[in-house]
């Protein structure tokens, strides 16, 4: 039964992770996407806020709540892990600008490739980071269906606003399909990894969100993407590099803690955002 879950929650993640892609590629031009990234203070906010600050986060984190040695490696791998899919769900949840979304993991999802096989030997003394291991799902589930998208928007612009609809409750439901098979298939690791560990992590995560707004700047759009962006971290990579280089049941099962408390956290922080800039909108009225 656990295998065909595992199965289950495998295939889920892939139909999330692209259908949620491929839905913003349809719905935005390829200069609304790769426009803003001609806003170098931007970029730089973003770089700082998920490669700098967030693993100086981390650090902080484990002087103030020590953790033994599996668990703080697995607190630093999803630290060091930026641009995570799920963050697409959690700006339509939050009503923020999913244009703006797909440009943020167009910027940090090369980066991470790049960054996590430099730093995590660095903060993690004997652990590798392949970055082929990396570069690949993330390339598969992200990068190649949201170009996918983009390209039909700009050959077939009326179909490509006919076939979008169909898209988001296919990706609503495999989110649902994650979540459940996730806590069932996970629910031992989940609930043995201690009190400290789940502090742990939701510092992190409530931690890195405050982060990514505060650096977002004057713009509640910026504000809004950033925050939730730098919030959700990048689980497929850590998870990749837990399984791959640490090869550690405990360090694997706090990277899935840590996918747990992000959407426990991150999507009440969305619709709290959405109700704000309701609120906003009726009194500007």
């Amino acid at each position: 039964m656990i295998e065909v879950l595992t199965t289950m929650l495998d295939i889920a993640i892939v139909v999330f992770a692209a259908g949620s892609m491929f839905s913003v590629g349809l719905g935005h031009t390829l200069g609304e996407v790769v426009g803003p990234l001609r806003h170098v203070r931007n970029v730089l906010r973003a770089l700082m806020s998920n490669f700098v600050l967030v693993p100086a986060l981390a650090l902080l984190i484990l002087r103030i709540v020590p953790l033994e040695g599996s668990l703080e490696i697995g607190l630093v791998l999803i630290a060091v892990a930026a641009g995570a899919p799920f963050v697409i769900k959690l700006s339509e949840v939050a009503g923020a600008d999913s244009g703006l979304t797909a440009t943020l993991l167009i910027l940090v999802l090369p980066v991470t490739v790049l960054y996590m096989p430099l730093v995590v030997p660095v903060l993690l003394p004997g652990i590798a980071a392949p970055a082929d291991a990396i570069a690949q799902p993330l390339l598969m589930t992200m990068l190649i269906p949201l170009g996918v998208g983009l390209l039909l928007r700009t050959l077939w612009t009326e179909g490509a606003l006919r076939i979008r609809p169909l898209i988001g409750p296919l990706s609503n439901i495999a989110l649902i399909v994650v979540v459940l098979t996730t806590l069932i298939v996970h629910f031992d690791a989940i609930t043995g990894i201690g009190w400290r560990a789940l502090v742990a992590v939701a510092l992190l995560v409530a931690g890195a969100f405050m982060l990514g707004y505060l650096m977002g700047g004057g713009d509640h759009r910026n504000r809004e993407v950033l925050g939730l962006g730098t919030g959700q971290r990048n689980i497929a990579a850590a998870t990749i590099v837990a399984s791959q280089a640490v090869e550690d049941p405990t360090a694997i099962s706090m990277v899935i803690v840590g996918f747990v408390v992000g959407l426990a956290i991150l999507f009440p922080t969305a619709r709290l955002l959405s109700r704000s800039e309701a609120g906003d909108s009726g009194r500007s009225r």
